[in-house]
C-alpha cells in the first residue's frame, strides 16, 4: 500500500451483512484505487445468504467472502473506519477517519429489507469514493 492509495476498514458485529456488502461495492466501485477490508468484532459463521443474493443482483458476488474477526492490525492500517451502527469500538490510530453508519441490521430479514439497505449502502460507499478519490 502506498501513502496515496486509501485503505478503509468497514466494521460490524457480524462482518456477515451491513460491513460485506459495503466492501463489497467499494471493491467494485474502487478496483485497486483503494485498499478494502471488513471485520467484526464476533464474527458470523458465514455471510448472510439474503445479503449474498441481494449483492447477486447488483452484479456483486460475495459468496466467496468469510466473517473475520477485527484485528489491532486491520485497524492501525485503515486510513478510513467506518463502523456499520452497532457501537463497535476501534481503536483509534493518528491521522484516521472514523465514521459511524447508522444502518439497518439486515439479519433475519427478507429479500426487500435487505434491497433496501443495499442500496443505502450503495449511496453511501458512493459518497465515500468520492471524498477518498475526487476526480483529477
Amino acid at each position: 500500500m502506498t501513502a496515496t492509495r486509501p485503505s478503509v476498514l468497514f466494521v460490524c458485529v457480524h462482518n456477515a451483512g451491513r460491513s460485506q456488502m459495503a466492501a463489497g461495492f467499494l471493491r467494485h466501485l474502487a478496483g485497486d484505487a483503494v485498499d478494502v477490508r471488513s471485520a467484526g468484532s464476533e464474527p458470523a459463521d458465514q455471510v448472510n445468504p439474503v445479503a449474498v443474493e441481494a449483492m447477486q443482483e447488483v452484479g456483486i458476488d460475495i459468496s466467496g467472502q468469510a466473517p473475520r474477526t477485527l484485528t489491532p492490525q486491520d485497524s492501525a492500517a485503515a486510513t478510513v473506519v467506518v463502523t456499520m451502527g452497532c457501537g463497535d469500538v476501534c481503536p483509534y490510530h493518528p491521522g484516521q477517519r472514523h465514521e459511524d453508519w447508522e444502518i439497518d441490521d439486515p439479519a433475519g430479514r427478507d429479500i426487500v429489507a435487505v434491497r433496501a439497505i443495499r442500496d443505502d449502502i450503495r449511496r453511501r460507499v458512493e459518497e465515500l469514493l468520492k471524498q477518498l478519490l475526487p476526480p483529477s
